[in-house]
Parts: structure tokens; sequence; C-alpha cells
């Protein structure tokens, strides 16, 4: 049996979300007051996506940004090919699959629910966590 920890232990739970209809600048507000840069998406209570502060930030880089603002939801920006991962997986394997496809976020599923998320700024945290219990 290994010790390697499961994502589980070291996942955001219960994750910030926001409904697919909603407004884009709404999800930009959430981000803002919860010092985050990731949306789960949900549809209802299904798991339908992600959406990043870089999604939003590229919108605002067009020129129709201020004129579009209000119309634009998330369904229009979200990514809906999502790296999504059981509460059981271990965390080195979430870890390298985020190295490799350069993720900036994992959703964590409960039988496909959405469960937690795990970022990369987590990660960070971990690591360090980790160098200082090994220097103890």
């Amino acid at each position: 049996m290994s010790d390697m920890p499961q994502i589980e232990s070291v996942m955001i739970a219960p994750p910030i979300s926001i409904d697919i209809g909603e407004r884009v600048r709404v999800a930009q507000d959430r981000m803002i007051d919860h010092e985050i840069r990731h949306l789960p998406v949900l549809d209802g209570e299904r798991l339908v996506g992600i959406v990043s502060d870089r999604d939003i930030a590229a919108l605002e880089s067009d020129p129709a940004w201020e004129s579009r603002a209000e119309e634009l939801r998330v369904r229009d920006v979200c990514t809906v090919d999502f790296y999504a991962v059981e509460l059981d997986a271990p965390l080195d394997e979430v870890l390298l699959q985020m190295a490799e496809r350069r993720l900036g976020s994992v959703i964590v599923t409960r039988k496909g629910e959405l469960a937690g998320l795990f970022t990369a700024t987590d990660a960070c945290r971990c690591f360090a966590e980790d160098l200082r219990a090994r220097g103890r």
C-alpha cells in the first residue's frame, strides 16, 4: 500500500462555482471578491466546465469588450475540455498531469459531481509544507 496522499487531502472544498448562464462580469467579480483565479462552471448541478481569470483577461483585451460585457455569459468563455480527477486520485499523478498539460487547476469530483478544486497555488503550498517538514 502506498503512502502517497490522495488529492482529497489537499483540495479546496467546497469550491466556489458559477452557473453557466451567469454574466461574465459576475464571474469576474466573484473571483476578485474571493481572491481566486478559477471557477468550476455548473449547469444546474452538472459540472460542465471551468472559467479562469485568464479567460476573462483575454476578453478584456478586445476593444469590443466594454460594449459586449453585459451580454457575455460564462458559457461564451468557459473551457469545457477540463481536467478532472476523482477524490482518491494519487497526488503525484495529478501533479505530473498538471505539469505535462500546463494546467493551473484540476477539478476534483465525487462520482462525476463537483467536490473540490486544486490549483497550482495549492501545489506550491503543499510542496513548501513538505520541504519545511523535511527540514525539521
